[in-house]
């Protein structure tokens, strides 16, 4: 196993990891608790709409050159408004925020560190990009979710652990098809944020 992470700078070399990227957006997030029924159509559209932005961060982990981990980031700034919304009525200024939009990694290549790189690696662009905040949302399920794993892998000490807290009453809705569901519908993401 030869795992590389590195950020994609080269515009081509972005575009060409969307098919890969979108697989992989794929795969993890069907899984708890996000239980997404996502398409390699949207999830394509979404990612080349998030890496054109400017400023945008994209960091891939290979192994072997093939793609096993990836994460995003971008000035919340171009994000879409009901990421901002909420951050503005709160009383933020998005033009000092960086957004992360994930992190996703294939379960065999957890707890070897890559998440700590992906995250070094997207607040290392924040601060390069004048930021004094990086931010991401969380999904919230409910405890008594019928689909909810009898273990569910917690984030929260991880991320604590990165200096991010969730941020009291600051939550955004993202709708999206939930596995076996025949419409979308809305789902609250909690904002984690930190300084930096």
């Amino acid at each position: 196993m030869t795992i590389r992470v590195r950020s994609l700078t080269d515009k081509q070399e972005r575009y060409a990891a969307i098919s890969a990227l979108s697989d992989l957006r794929i795969r993890i997030f069907r899984g708890w608790p996000y239980l997404y029924d996502g398409t390699a159509e949207y999830e394509a559209a979404y990612l080349a709409e998030f890496i054109s932005e400017p400023n945008a961060v994209l960091v891939v982990a290979t192994d072997d050159d093939v793609i096993v981990g990836a994460a995003t980031a971008s000035p919340m700034v171009g994000q879409k408004p009901e990421f901002q919304l909420p951050l503005r009525v709160y009383g933020l200024d998005v033009e000092q925020i960086f957004y992360f939009g994930e992190s996703v990694l294939l379960p065999e290549y957890q707890g070897q560190g890559l998440g700590h790189q992906f995250f070094d690696a997207r607040e290392a662009a924040a601060r390069a990009a004048g930021a004094t905040q990086a931010s991401f949302c969380a999904v919230v399920r409910p405890d008594d979710h019928p689909m909810r794993p009898q273990a569910p892998r917690d984030l929260a000490p991880f991320w604590r652990s990165r200096g991010y807290a969730p941020v009291d009453g600051l939550t955004a809705m993202l709708e999206w098809q939930d596995l076996g569901a025949a419409d979308e519908s809305a789902h609250p993401m909690q904002f984690w944020m930190r300084d930096l």
